[in-house]
């Protein structure tokens, strides 16, 4: 009844190990980990579909869409980021179109593409974090002045002591 599964605890690991990277993640490396989901769930969702899965493609694909649309589209402020948000928007719609067609249609081509867009966009949000840190940096005060502004969203330091 309570037998030991090797498979229900490194799942079990899996899980906590990404639950616990989402928690010490800045807002930009959790955008970085919503673009890796979303792609896995694709490389998934195609190897279930070319093997047959067809139930199990089908949730690899919902869990791909419910990134990109509740996710990466959901984190969009398209009142700061102007035309570039609205555009992101846009290309986030159109693969949550993609992502439900190649779905309905066992499209491999369709999942593919996506794969591709997000790939692309991952590498472009990747390039972008050492000159937003080297930005922060170059604007801290000397000792002395005020402190720089601080980012909201950064995690905060826990008492919590990982054994």
């Amino acid at each position: 009844m309570f037998g030991y599964s090797p498979q229900k605890a490194a799942n079990a690991y899996s899980k906590m190990d990404m639950e616990t990277g989402v928690l010490v993640a800045d807002p930009h490396k959790l955008i970085l980990m919503l673009f890796d989901g979303a792609i896995v769930a694709i490389i998934n969702g195609t190897a279930q579909l070319q093997s047959g899965k067809i139930p199990e493609k089908t949730k690899s694909i919902a869990h791909a869409i419910a990134i990109v649309e509740h996710g990466l589209r959901a984190s969009l402020n398209k009142e700061v980021g102007g035309q570039l948000a609205q555009n992101l928007n846009e290309l986030y719609s159109y693969m949550v179109r993609q992502l439900m067609a190649a779905n309905v249609e066992n499209d491999l081509g369709k999942l593919n593409e996506v794969k591709k867009l997000l790939g692309d966009l991952r590498g472009a949000w990747e390039q972008i974090a050492p000159a937003r840190q080297a930005g922060q940096e170059s604007n801290a005060q000397p000792a002395g002045k005020s402190d720089p502004p601080r980012d909201a969203l950064a995690p905060r330091k826990s008492g919590y002591i990982s054994v």
